[in-house]
């Protein structure tokens, strides 16, 4: 009989593991199905590859091909010795001459053949799911905290097709999110595989988004670090006035609990203000007459762990 690389007509390694074996059967037989394809001799070449994925999709099938050996395509071949009744030949026998058919070979051996493989592809009432399409799309905070519908180009070979996307509110920066039926068609009546939607949040002039929290830079004083204070600040929802603790330091977080963005379950994130104290650019004569004042009256230094 002739030899057929089975693993060559799917395009895979011998040692491709079951999920790149169907991954790769899907992408050919969507490739090569009589209902889609235009190219010449697709519906040959669907048969072949329904015919591999078949016997590699099987485990027990996959073994017993493998034990025949690996030989060059179209060679003429007979099994080992034995291999038919070890692996299940009810028949009791195969003739091992050159007119066998070797589909014909794992059928006799394991029986009728699933929907979608050897035999079951060469009729037409094959189906399979259409491909996911990923696709990126950015928003902004404001959207994302109330939830919006976008329009954007999805690429689909060398067109695009517009759609509009429904984004709920508890979608976060870099998550994905699935639309179905917004993949690619389905052949064979299957249905449209789905629309996976990389989320990205475009800068804000204020706010850094991390999960459901908000972080905000809060540029305060020297005087409003050191005396204490309130300050107005911007969220989401709108300004509110939040208290500066006497003693503040660089880098310190005040916390505003459920300002941050909507999550799924109704509740929110926080909103953390961090401390800046920031110098003024320019000092008036009676401000640097203050600060000389200051310097000559405290004993605080800043640096004494130096000295330790």
């Amino acid at each position: 009989m002739k030899y057929k690389d089975y693993y060559a007509t799917l395009g895979v390694k011998r040692d491709a593991a079951p999920e790149d074996i169907k991954r790769a059967y899907r992408k050919l037989a969507r490739k090569y199905h009589p209902d889609v394809s235009k190219e010449k001799g697709a519906e040959e070449k669907f048969k072949e590859v329904g015919e591999a994925y078949e016997v590699l999709q099987d485990k027990e099938k996959r073994a017993a091909y493998d034990q025949l050996g690996h030989y060059t395509p179209g060679q003429d071949f007979r099994p080992p010795p034995d291999w038919a009744r070890q692996h299940g030949n009810s028949r009791g026998g195969f003739s091992n001459g050159p007119e066998t058919d070797f589909s014909d070979l794992f059928e006799g051996l394991f029986g009728g053949n699933r929907p979608g493989g050897a035999r079951g592809a060469r009729g037409r009432g094959f189906s399979m799911p259409g491909s996911d399409y990923e696709a990126a799309v950015t928003i902004t905070l404001e959207q994302a905290e109330a939830g919006a519908e976008v329009s954007f180009d999805l690429p689909r070979g060398n067109a695009t097709v517009p759609l509009k996307v429904r984004i709920p509110k508890g979608i976060t920066d870099g998550e994905k999110m699935r639309v179905p039926g917004k993949g690619g068609e389905g052949a064979g009546g299957g249905p449209a595989g789905s629309l996976f939607l990389a989320i990205r949040f475009a800068p804000h002039r204020w706010f850094q988004p991390r999960g459901h929290d908000l972080y905000l830079d809060l540029p305060v004083a020297p005087w409003e670090a050191a005396l204490g204070g309130a300050a107005e600040v911007p969220t989401l929802g709108g300004r509110v006035r939040v208290k500066i603790p006497a003693g503040a330091a660089p880098g310190q977080q005040l916390r505003l609990a459920g300002k941050g963005l909507p999550k799924r379950d109704g509740t929110r994130g926080d909103q953390y203000c961090t401390l800046q104290i920031v110098v003024p650019p320019a000092l008036s004569p009676r401000e640097i007459e203050l600060y000389e004042d200051l310097q000559k009256t405290s004993d605080f230094n800043p640096r004494s762990r130096f000295s330790e």
